[in-house]
């Protein structure tokens, strides 16, 4: 199932992340993903087997650890273990990197950078 951009998101700096999200019911998953599809910084969200969370959203604006909360509020957890750790460690790196480059201004490459201001 494919559903088209939101009109407000940049596509350039759309995240895609995949989660496993454990401690929700049938209903609660229900609620978790209608308010993620009509949150304005999420693309898509949807539930797929095995409690497996995909959702794509705007990093310039929304980040993993938004999400974590979100998911602990309406009383889930991620998935514990080594490999959900990790997958979710570099998930926050990403999120930080996409974060700084939206910020980034470029320069033209035959020219000197700009300098900081003190």
């Amino acid at each position: 199932m494919t559903k088209a951009q939101k009109a407000t998101n940049q596509g350039q700096f759309l995240l895609r992340r995949k989660l496993t999200v454990e401690g929700l019911g049938e209903n609660q998953w229900d609620d978790f993903i209608q308010e993620l599809n009509h949150h304005p910084c999420v693309d898509f969200a949807e539930r797929k087997p095995g409690n497996r969370l995909h959702i794509t959203y705007d990093g310039t604006h929304w980040y993993i650890d938004e999400l974590v909360a979100l998911i602990k509020a309406h009383g889930g957890r991620l998935k514990a273990g080594w490999w959900a750790g990790r997958k979710l460690a570099w998930y926050q790196f990403t999120d930080d990197n996409v974060r700084a480059n939206a910020k980034h201004e470029p320069f033209c490459c035959s020219k000197i950078p700009p300098m900081k201001r003190k």
